[in-house]
């Protein structure tokens, strides 16, 4: 019988599997995956202040001599040569990198200049890059001046086709001049737009005074400069303390401005907004507050933007204060926003760190002196190599006729030459090549004028590079040339974004923002609500108006920016506002649809809490308290229980308390009267209270406050409006909780003061 000789296959792995645990094959993969993620694709470099996508899309339109002063080409050519010769990625992607690099509200120093529609503030995309064309910005170019002088260096691309620069040499500040923002892998960056001129000048502070503090950079750099402009509100020591940690954020708002409209009116114009925040949407959000009425102080907002932003805010009516309307749209809309810093950047050595202000642009003032010698070597080496051949030239005109006789009698004439006049092998080559017209006179005398030059720029370019002190002179000079071009006198170098502290926007009630009007208020028996304008007759044929089978329960005079107090018999207190009531008009709504009342119940009192600061309340079975006004307030549709009757008792009453009464009156249905101090009556929050009038049968009837010495006043019977005064109040008065006697002749027989 044969033996079966075949191994397990877990014993011996097919050649190209590797047997390793998973957790550990996992990890080494992911830290892999979030390395490049972190150095090659989101986190920006210090010294250029670019992401590989950024930089390889001006790289291809360099190569493509899409220079300022030439013309536009097809952004589909651009992006085609990106993804197909160095950055292997989609196409929209590369495409979207492009556009931003175009948007003057994005960027603050745009370094692709874009003909077509590359978007716009209101959020919009671009059109399609078949239809987009673009070219390299003055800032592009010099941000790249140097790649031919081999100021850094090259890499093969991922084919290993081409060659690309691994940073771009510039003295232009982009890193912090642009800003940037990304999100890598366990870190993100985001970084503000600053004015290239302040930070022109803080380098240039820092090549005379490397260890100089964060406080020194700050007297040049103030802050951050949009492109969108707006303000910067944070306090100086804020500010401060985010450049100098590298962590931190920015209140910016918007600026506006109020135009006369005449007759008193007036409306806010909003010209600038804060960075990063999308006009379309804002106005949106406006909107919204106005359709929601969360900001009842403000009428419509529109948008009138042309070229400039014009967002217009016409206020509800002409006495509203506009700053109260600013500080209310500044807390409930983007108008004011933050936008955080994060200087987390990769230096020098591709290590991801977060950097204060000032090691960021030290790093960068660091890049351009090597920058400075790389490119100063480069130019010594090519005047080496010139002088080489300039030399090898003169050798030749003072030879002139040896040399044309060798080269005319020799069959090879390079040996016969090197070896008669010393010359190298790319001397003799350079001489074999000359054309004849260059043995001119004129041409000789041009050879020793350009040899006199190149020997006096080599000495020039050696004791540059043997000196760090003309190092300094040199980069601040060529510093000085860039600033002047971004200088504050120049369009683009303006600063737009102003540095100017103000406080927090305020917390405004919305009582605040209502305009104060009379109205009368009017509720039926059966719970129908309206408000009329003005303070009418509460007696007019139209405030007694009701549908059939109703009636009048409350009506009195009040003011659009009063809180109403509705009570019902469970004891629970309901809060409206007095703006929101429906209109005059027809019969109102039923008060149960604007708050949530428990089941059938009746409505015991209504009244505008602006009234008094103090309320009675009392409850069938004769027992009460005195709560105050501010407590029995509701902020919700559910309302909030003040009162909780015993079982079979509901609450009776609700009545102001004067401050200047100083006694109870109560009445029983058994036409029993008592009156006792105000000061025997509990003051509660919540609760049943204590008793405030003993019976026998039935309960309370009513009750209410008033002042001993003017005695106790009740409306007479009729349509007369006269009332009656009970001057003598002693016969009853008696302490709480009595049975009380018969109240005076003349008492209302419906037992109600």
């Amino acid at each position: 019988m044969a033996t079966d000789t075949t191994s397990d296959p877990l014993d011996n792995p097919p050649i190209g599997i590797l047997d390793a645990p998973f957790d550990t094959a996992l990890s080494d993969r992911y830290l892999v995956y979030a390395l490049s993620t972190i150095t090659a694709r989101s986190l920006p470099d210090v010294r250029d202040g670019l992401k590989p996508v950024h930089r390889r899309l001006l790289w291809a339109m360099r190569l493509l001599r899409l220079d300022p002063s030439q013309g536009y080409k097809k952004c589909a050519r651009v992006v085609g040569d990106v993804i197909g010769k160095y950055h292997p990625h989609g196409d929209q992607s590369v495409y979207d990198a492009m556009v931003r690099l175009a948007q003057d509200f994005a960027l603050r120093y745009p370094l692709v200049d874009g003909q077509g529609n590359f978007g716009n503030i209101d959020g919009d995309n671009a059109a399609a890059y078949r239809y987009t064309e673009a070219r390299l910005t003055q800032v592009a170019i010099d941000l790249m001046d140097g790649l031919d002088e081999n100021a850094t260096d090259f890499r093969p691309t991922y084919n290993g086709e081409d060659e690309e620069p691994e940073l771009f040499p510039g003295a232009f500040p982009n890193l912090l001049a642009n800003g940037a923002a990304g999100i890598a892998v366990g870190m993100a960056t985001s970084i503000p737009p600053h004015n290239a001129a302040e930070l022109l000048d803080a380098a240039i502070m820092l090549i005379d005074t490397p260890r100089a503090d964060d406080a020194a950079v700050l007297e040049h750099v103030k802050g951050p400069d949009f492109p969108t402009g707006g303000q910067l509100v944070d306090a100086p020591e804020i500010i401060a303390e985010a450049y100098r940690t590298g962590r931190g954020s920015f209140r910016t708002r918007a600026r506006w401005h109020i135009e006369d409209q005449g007759r008193g009116t007036w409306i806010a114009v909003v010209d600038q907004i804060p960075y990063g925040v999308q006009k379309g949407k804002l106005i949106e959000a406006i909107a919204s507050l106005i359709n929601d009425k969360k900001l009842p102080i403000l009428a419509d907002v529109r948008d009138e933007s042309a070229a400039d932003i014009r967002i217009v805010l016409e206020p509800r009516a002409r006495t509203v204060d506009a700053d109260m309307l600013m500080d209310s749209l500044f807390r409930l809309s983007d108008l004011e926003s933050r936008f955080s810093l994060n200087l987390n950047v990769l230096d020098k050595d591709r290590t991801p760190r977060v950097m204060s202000l000032r090691e960021a642009l030290l790093a960068w003032v660091e890049h351009q002196f090597i920058v400075l010698q790389r490119r100063s070597q480069h130019r010594l080496d090519k005047i080496a190599d010139r002088l080489e051949l300039v030399g090898g030239y003169i050798i030749a005109f003072l030879n002139l006729d040896r040399v044309i006789e060798i080269i005319r009698t020799e069959d090879e004439p390079k040996p016969v030459m090197i070896a008669e006049f010393g010359l190298t092998d790319r001397q003799a080559e350079a001489i074999l090549n000359m054309r004849l017209r260059s043995l001119r006179k004129l041409e000789e005398m041009e050879l020793r004028k350009e040899k006199d030059a190149l020997e006096k720029e080599r000495g020039e370019l050696e004791q540059l590079l043997g000196s760090e002190a003309r190092q300094r002179t040199r980069l601040k000079r060529d510093l000085g040339k860039i600033r002047d071009r971004y200088g504050p006198e120049t369009a683009l170098g303006k600063r737009r974004t102003l540095i100017e502290e103000a406080g927090p926007a305020r917390d405004i009630p919305l009582e605040a923002m209502i305009e104060r009007e009379p109205i009368t208020v009017i509720m039926s028996q059966r719970g129908w609500i309206r408000a009329m304008k003005g303070h009418v007759d509460l007696a007019a044929a139209d405030t007694l108006k009701f549908k059939e089978g109703d009636g009048p329960a409350f009506a009195f005079h009040a003011q659009t920016t009063d809180k109403l107090l509705l009570a019902v018999e469970s004891g629970r207190f309901y809060t409206l506002g007095a703006d929101k009531l429906p209109g005059g008009r027809g019969f109102g709504e039923p008060v149960r649809l604007m708050i949530d009342i428990d089941g059938e119940q009746d409505i015991v009192g209504l009244l505008p809490a602006s009234v008094t600061e103090k309320l009675l309340v009392a409850a069938s079975d004769g027992r009460g308290f005195v709560v105050k006004t501010a407590d029995v307030t509701a902020e919700t549709r559910k309302g909030k229980t003040v009162v909780t009757p015993k079982k079979g008792a509901k609450l009776k009453l609700v009545k102001p308390v004067d401050p200047a009464h100083d006694y109870v009156a109560a009445i029983g249905d058994n036409r029993k009267l008592l009156v006792f101090p105000l000061t025997e009556l509990a003051e509660l929050a919540r609760g049943q209270g204590v008793q405030l009038q003993r019976y026998r049968d039935g309960g309370l009837s009513d009750a209410t406050t008033f002042k001993f010495e003017d005695g106790l006043s009740w409306a007479m019977g009729g349509d007369t409006g006269r009332t009656r005064t009970e001057s003598d109040m002693n016969p009853w008065r008696t302490a709480r909780g009595a049975a009380g006697r018969m109240p005076p002749t003349g008492f209302p027989r419906d037992n109600r003061f």
